[in-house]
C-alpha cells in the first residue's frame, strides 16, 4: 500500500467522521491503535485540523460506507494518477496575485482559531507581513470592514500540514515558557523564604508556639 498522506491529520478526520474502529483507521493510516484511541479521546493532536482523504483523493466515500459496515474489512487507498508534489524550497512563501485580496481574511481566522500563533507564523504561513496582520489583530486595517475571517487551507494559502506544524510549534513554545515561568515563580519564593529566615532567624515555628514551657510545667 502506498504511503497515506499525513496520516495524523487523516485519522483526526476518520475518528470524527466516520464510524471505522480504531484498527481499521490503524491499519490505513500506520498509526498504533492507542494512538488512534488517543486521538478520539483528545490526548493527542489536540486542536489539529484533521484531513479529508476523499478530497485529495486518497479514498472515496464509497469506500469508507464499504468498511463502516464490516468491521473486519480493511480500507484500500485509491490509486493515484497525480504525481506527488515536489517539497518547496526555502524561502518566502510566493502568494498568487488572485489570492492576495483573501489573506486579510486568512489572517482574520488564524488570529481568532489559534491565538496561540505569533504574528511572525500568522505572516509566514499566508504569505504576508508582521505590520499587516497587526493591522488586522487592532483593527486598523484598511479595508476592515469587508474583512472575514475564513480558512487559509480553503483558500488555498497554505497547506494544512503546514498549519498544523506551526500550531504544534507555538504550543510547545508557549509549555516551555510556562514551565519556565513556574520554576522562576518557585525560585524567587524560595529565595524570600530563605531571606526572610535569615533576617529573623530566631523567629519563633507558630507550631511550636501554643507548646507550654516544661520547666514551668514541672515547678507547678
Amino acid at each position: 500500500m502506498s504511503q497515506v498522506l499525513m496520516p495524523k491529520a487523516t485519522a483526526v478526520w476518520l475518528v470524527e467522521n466516520s464510524t471505522l474502529t480504531f484498527d481499521q483507521i490503524s491499519a490505513f493510516t500506520g498509526l498504533h491503535p492507542l494512538e488512534v484511541q488517543a486521538i478520539a479521546d483528545g490526548e493527542v493532536a489536540g486542536g489539529m485540523t484533521g484531513l479529508d482523504p476523499t478530497t485529495n483523493g486518497q479514498l472515496t466515500k464509497e469506500e469508507i460506507k464499504r468498511a463502516e459496515a464490516d468491521s473486519a474489512a480493511r480500507l484500500k487507498l485509491s490509486p493515484r494518477d497525480v504525481p506527488m508534489p515536489v517539497a518547496r524550497s526555502k524561502g518566502p512563501r510566493y502568494t498568487p496575485v488572485a489570492k492576495r485580496q483573501d489573506r486579510p481574511d486568512a489572517i482574520a481566522w488564524l488570529l481568532k482559531v489559534h491565538p496561540e500563533l505569533q504574528d511572525s507564523q500568522v505572516a509566514k504561513l499566508v504569505g504576508s507581513t508582521k505590520s499587516t496582520v497587526q493591522s488586522v489583530r487592532d483593527r486598523s486595517h484598511w479595508n476592515m470592514q469587508n474583512v472575514r475571517a475564513r480558512d487559509p487551507v480553503t483558500l488555498g494559502l497554505c497547506s494544512l500540514k503546514d498549519l498544523n506544524d506551526s500550531v504544534d510549534k507555538a504550543r510547545r513554545k508557549a509549555a516551555r515558557e510556562d514551565a519556565a515561568k513556574k520554576k522562576a515563580q518557585a525560585k524567587a519564593g524560595a529565595a524570600a523564604e530563605a531571606a526572610k529566615a535569615a533576617v529573623d532567624p530566631e523567629a519563633v515555628d507558630p507550631a511550636e508556639a501554643d507548646q507550654p514551657d516544661l520547666a514551668d510545667t514541672h515547678r507547678h
